[in-house]
């Protein structure tokens, strides 16, 4: 009896033994999958910050290229005035202070010392009445910009112009997008430039949060998405550089024509207004086409941009914040926009016009007109 209890604790135990030795097998083969999982994981991520430095340093070197040539291409030009990256600007620091404001919504941006961009071609003109900003990006074998120059600056006065800067910001890291746009500006306006009403500038690569480095998504969706918040910083970026150079600022795009003596129309609209009360005026209905601020505002819409770049459009963004500011609580959108007929303003007809069919966003073709114009 005694060797029959002891037969079966005797394979008892060998059986818990071998079930504990399965459990610590399959325990010891699961940590083994999970710790090449792991370090399969360590390898893409080193590989992909190997594929961002890389690309980072090519998207550098292009654009030092850039610049490079053309400093070369227009030696001893006196309306010229080219700064890379490196080359100290706006010597006061007045202008570049501004930008410190996106450091509070980009943290990547705190270590930096001097956030300010590239000024390219420059007389770095201040005092002015109206600032108008373009911003401009490469769509490959579609430009309009030099349409929309030569409608802005030859459809307004003499006088008009002296008092005016109209700023190109080139938004693209294509180093040879960059050199053709100060190409064709300096053969064709190259008395504006002397005058100090044309110039161009150029956004860093630095200035966009890292994630704007990450590969394309395979939704259109999201890509559209990335489009509309990089559309939102490149006009936020003119703003601030903007900001200090005139009493008013207009934006608008690099695909547009405008009216005959827009500018008069403007500036005559402006002196006969009632109250000085208003929020931003609108001259074209499409977009964030034609729409002017007042230059001591732009920092305030600014920083409410940057605070939602992430969840909407710019222009939708425009109209979220005249009611976050003038809406009463429980308004209709209907009764708040008649009580503040006097703050924001349409202006009518529209003075420019939506030209361009292939659309920043390069998977898109647009056929987008202002009916009022």
């Amino acid at each position: 009896m005694r060797t029959k209890q002891v037969n079966l604790l005797t394979s008892l135990v060998a059986a818990v033994l071998f079930s504990f030795s399965c459990f610590c097998i399959s325990r010891m083969t699961q940590l083994s999958n999970q710790l090449i999982n792991c370090r399969n994981h360590i390898l893409e991520f080193k590989d992909n910050i190997l594929h961002l430095r890389n690309k980072s340093e090519k998207t550098h070197q292009e654009l030092s290229v850039a610049f490079s040539q053309i400093k070369n291409q227009f030696p001893g030009r006196e309306h010229l005035s080219v700064h890379s990256a490196e080359k100290k600007v706006d010597e006061n620091g007045a202008g570049s202070k501004l930008f410190e404001v996106l450091k509070y919504f980009f943290p990547h941006l705190r270590k930096v010392d001097r956030i300010y961009p590239d000024v390219i071609l420059s007389k770095e003109k201040t005092g002015a009445s109206f600032a108008l900003g373009i911003s401009t990006v490469n769509r490959g074998n579609h430009s309009y910009l030099k349409q929309t120059l030569t409608s802005l600056l030859s459809r307004m006065a003499l006088s008009e112009e002296k008092d005016c800067v109209v700023i190109v910001s080139v938004a693209d890291s294509n180093g040879e997008y960059l050199k053709s746009v100060v190409d064709m500006v300096t053969k064709k306006f190259q008395r504006q430039l002397r005058a100090g009403s044309l110039e161009v500038i150029s956004i860093p690569t630095f200035f966009y949060p890292s994630t704007f480095q990450d590969k394309p998504s395979t939704e259109l969706s999201q890509r559209l998405h990335h489009w509309q918040m990089k559309q939102l910083l490149d006009f936020c970026f003119l703003m601030l550089y903007a900001q200090p150079k005139a009493t008013y600022y207009l934006q608008l795009e690099d695909d547009i024509i405008a009216k005959k003596k827009y500018l008069t129309q403007i500036t005559d609209f402006i002196h006969n207004i009632t109250s000085n009360n208003w929020f931003y005026i609108e001259f074209s209905a499409i977009g964030f086409i034609g729409k002017l601020f007042k230059s001591e505002d732009l920092i305030d819409f600014v920083q409410f941009f940057l605070m939602f770049y992430k969840d909407k459009p710019i222009d939708l963004l425009l109209g979220e914040i005249f009611r976050i500011k003038m809406c009463r609580s429980g308004e209709s959108p209907e009764k708040c926009l008649d009580r503040n007929k006097d703050t924001h303003i349409y202006y009518k007809p529209s003075l420019f016009q939506h030209v361009g069919t292939r659309s920043s966003f390069s998977e898109k073709t647009q056929y987008l007109k202002d009916v009022d114009y």
